[in-house]
């Protein structure tokens, strides 16, 4: 069987789980772990702040709390992306307003965006699909005329970039995903990052449930109290332990991912200049990550069959996202501004294959030829 993701695993996060335990005498949150995390993010992201959350849902709900979402206000995304993504501003009261997709990243497509925009917008939220980039320097050029917010959705961006900056750090506010399925894991967890130092004293009472717990630990103010909205997104350390032992070899898990989905791209492009598949685009200007590798077959009835097909030699591949606004909860909390011209039919075509740290040469090899075979036949 070849599964479609394997967690990944080094071998030293057992290491570190066990120092968090016997050595620092500490398992709850903030602790050397997050805090060794924290720093490794600030570094590479070249960010002021960088929280370690429980999940990337987490990290999303704190930006809509820092944005002040309000009932009433609007938040501009696209319907490709995971529920959380709007979830967490329509849980503050928010209309999320769906625009459409570019049809070669299939991530937001920034020139419908501004039409988009009414007195009520708040926050523009680009969502950086498979870890390539939006095109963030129009983007952010909108919401600077708008005076708007900009939160990056960069859940499946770490160590990805656009135009040699950080995915999660060009916006004021950026949200990775830690979860198993992500490249580097700490079986749920997530991270925000902060490019406003205006908002950093917020974002951790936010996350510390609200309260001025850091100030009195630090023996700033001589009472703990209840300051401000906020929850409990503190992750445990016994999480960041795990987490840390992956970010010290990044680099590494980089190069190796980038080399299976460079190896995909290779040898189904063949079936690509046949008029066969689509493969995936990267603008020149973005550096992606290896997340993801997905075809595009010609309909939706050619991907199911092609599913099937694989599924005959055990070999698991999954399509992803139905579109939000096509949902109960989309219709109920959002709207869709413009023509779907994309969105649904691109979610329709799209197969993504397996790819994961410790996919072998000869899985790999084995996935490429029952897909070519599929289309001989």
């Amino acid at each position: 069987m070849i599964p479609f993701n394997i967690p990944l695993c080094l071998g030293t996060e057992i290491k570190y789980i066990e120092a968090a335990i016997t050595k620092n005498h500490q398992i709850s949150g903030d602790g050397p772990f997050t805090k060794a995390c924290s720093d490794w993010l600030c570094q590479k992201a070249q960010v002021p702040g960088a929280f370690l959350t429980s999940s990337g849902t987490a990290a999303l709900e704190m930006t809509a709390l820092l944005a002040g979402i309000t009932p009433g206000d609007e938040v501009i995304m696209p319907a490709f992306t995971f529920v959380t993504t709007a979830n967490a501003f329509a849980l503050r009261g928010a209309t999320i307003v769906f625009v459409d997709i570019r049809p070669d990243t299939l991530n937001i497509n920034e020139t419908l965006i501004e039409a988009a925009i009414t007195p009520r917008t708040k926050v523009i939220v680009p969502v950086h699909y498979g870890g390539i980039g939006c095109e963030m320097e129009a983007i952010m050029a909108i919401a600077k005329r708008h005076n708007l917010l900009v939160v990056e959705d960069a859940a499946q961006g770490m160590m990805a970039s656009y135009k040699n900056k950080a995915l999660g750090s060009i916006g004021d506010l950026g949200c990775y995903s830690f979860h198993e399925t992500k490249n580097y894991t700490m079986g749920e967890g997530g991270a925000l990052l902060i490019n406003r130092e205006n908002l950093l004293e917020r974002a951790t009472i936010i996350r510390d449930m609200g309260t001025n717990r850091h100030d009195f630990l630090a023996g700033r103010v001589d009472k703990y109290s209840w300051v401000d909205l906020g929850s409990s997104y503190l992750p445990s350390e016994l999480n960041a332990a795990h987490l840390y032992a992956q970010l010290e070899a990044a680099e590494m898990v980089n190069t190796r991912r980038l080399s299976i989905w460079q190896r995909y791209f290779e040898q189904l492009t063949p079936l690509a200049e046949a008029g066969r598949i689509d493969l995936p685009v990267v603008p020149e200007h973005c550096t992606h990550n290896g997340h993801l590798f997905y075809i595009k077959t010609a309909s939706q009835s050619e991907r199911d069959d092609l599913v099937a097909w694989l599924k005959q030699d055990q070999i698991n591949t999954v399509f992803h996202y139905t579109p939000l606004h096509e949902t109960p909860g989309g219709q109920k909390f959002g709207r869709f501004h413009g023509a779907d011209r994309y969105t649904t039919s691109e979610s329709l075509r799209l197969l993504r294959l397996p790819l994961f740290y410790s996919l072998t040469e000869d899985e790999l090899a084995t996935v490429v030829e029952r897909i070519t075979a599929f289309f001989k036949k």
